[in-house]
């Protein structure tokens, strides 16, 4: 007999974007951890792997030149440049996902989310994390002791930038306590999933239950 989990539907691009500090990183991997119908997208980069980052899992590293061929050949989703270096999404793996049901999570920020709305609307969910305060924010990245002071107040003015677009998403959350703000994004995730046009399973469902 068909229930809710069995009938099928079109996967979706869950986007998860905060400026660098709120929480992004921290909600993602415990939605990963938690919840076995999603996986990660896995962006392409021309930044070094960092210390611990394992190619392929937490990104393709690759050379600039192979990511401008990917651009002009149309293979990216959506690209962006931070802090000097190219990031982007690969297009034919998640199209081919969302066929099969298949959920991606996605932690960008807005020039990213932007692009693929505009190409992928119906199949994307845009979630917004906000700090509880600017004051919070700075703390939080001072505290991570991982950059000098320089990058922290570039990284403050970007955040404060990237805030001004918390209007282009479906929902915002602020990040004022962990488990709060991940049972809200985990909710949103849940609630998506039971769209009526992402389900499509349920017509032929239906027309059963009616006989």
């Amino acid at each position: 007999m068909a229930n809710q989990d069995t009938l099928h539907r079109r996967g979706l691009m869950f986007i998860l974007s905060s400026p660098s500090g709120a929480g992004k990183t921290t909600i993602a991997r415990r939605l990963l951890a938690q919840d076995t119908q999603i996986r990660l997208s896995v962006s392409v980069t021309t930044r070094p792997p960092r210390p611990g980052e394992v190619d392929a899992r937490d990104y393709h590293f690759i050379t600039e030149a192979e990511f401008r061929r990917m651009v002009d050949a149309g293979e990216l989703l959506e690209w962006a440049e931070v802090f000097g270096h190219l990031y982007g999404t690969p297009k034919a793996h998640i199209k081919a996902g969302l066929k099969e049901g298949h959920d991606f999570l996605f932690d960008i920020d807005w020039q990213g989310t932007q692009q693929l709305y505009q190409r992928m609307e119906v199949d994307v969910v845009r979630v917004f994390l906000l700090p509880p305060s600017i004051a919070a924010l700075e703390k939080r990245l001072r505290e991570r002791g991982t950059d000098a002071a320089a990058v922290i107040d570039a990284r403050m003015a970007r955040a404060k930038a990237e805030i001004s677009h918390w209007d282009g998403y479906d929902y915002v959350v602020v990040n004022d306590d962990l488990d709060r703000c991940f049972e809200a994004v985990h909710g949103v995730l849940k609630a998506e999933r039971l769209r009526r046009a992402r389900q499509t399973g349920l017509v032929d469902f239906v027309r059963t239950l009616m006989g």
